[in-house]
């Protein structure tokens, strides 16, 4: 039977990120993919030119129509802009009994703009972390999540350390922002002391939009068709390292990736990502 995805995310109107890019990850990795929308963005490869955030009972609506009529083998969680929304969205996820949940900390867009309110960063900590099966952030939600400054391998793993006492059963620290290292290194950690590096050559490019979305969207899939933890991790590095590796050219400013690409290169791809246990 085919795994069923959920992505509860904002929408982002130049298609590179948010629903648009979950639903696309999903459907290249052979899982079925549903959704529940928390805003609408206008937005493209420039910027985020406005949001307008869907009520917290609209979004509830969605997930409980989902979760009512669909076999939800795993979920993840992008932009979610408000406290109040995340206390509705963790109220959701329990009413369906907490489901496998992939936590994209989303914050900051590309250009700059803010998609989290600074009041939510408190119910991200306290509402979504305990319920997440992995959190996703990248080098400054990591910073913002665990209270540190991060400029090493060693920062890494503390702030790991950091969220998973907050709650989190697991977490993979993603260090692109570390531009000064040749190769792009991330950090999977999990509550019994596994932990795992996964590494992969460093592209220069400015076709980079979406590419948290698309990484957690990945694991979100891998998790849905019945991978384990660690190899589905494994699998997401290698569908965005891919995906950035083909750029697409598009639109005046960061491009999206490529999420036909892990296809198309196929099993020459594996030799590109090195994982260190």
């Amino acid at each position: 039977m085919m795994g069923v995805a959920l992505t509860i995310a904002g929408s982002d109107s130049g298609g590179g990120a948010g629903i648009q890019a979950d639903l696309k990850t999903f459907q290249e990795l052979g899982v079925f993919g549903t959704s529940a929308l928390t805003a609408v963005t206008a937005q493209n490869t420039l910027g985020v030119h406005g949001v307008w955030p869907l009520g917290p009972e609209a979004i509830r609506a969605q997930m409980d129509a989902v979760f009512a009529d669909f076999d939800v083998a795993a979920a993840k969680t992008g932009m979610l802009f408000s406290g109040e929304i995340i206390g509705e969205v963790a109220a959701g996820l329990a009413a369906a009994g907490n489901p496998v949940l992939v936590v994209d900390p989303v914050m900051i867009a590309k250009g700059g703009a803010h998609l989290l309110r600074e009041e939510a960063i408190a119910a991200m900590r306290d509402k979504i972390l305990p319920v997440a099966t992995v959190i996703t952030p990248n080098i400054p939600e990591a910073e913002v999540l665990a209270g540190m400054a991060i400029r090493s391998a060693q920062d890494m793993e503390e702030a790991g350390r950091r969220l998973i006492a907050m709650g989190a059963q697991s977490v993979v620290v993603k260090g692109g922002h570390m531009e000064e290292e040749k190769r792009a290194c991330d950090l999977f950690m999990d509550g019994r002391g596994e932990r795992i590096w996964l590494s992969a050559e460093r592209i220069r490019t400015k076709d980079t939009h979406g590419t948290g979305c698309t990484f957690s969207a990945a694991l979100t899939a891998f998790l849905a068709a019945g991978e384990p933890l660690e190899k589905a991790v494994g699998g997401a590095k290698r569908f965005i390292h891919a995906a950035i590796s083909d750029g697409l050219g598009l639109g005046g400013g960061h491009g999206p990736t490529n999420h036909w690409a892990y296809h198309r290169a196929g099993n020459a791809l594996k030799g590109e990502v090195l994982i260190d246990s």
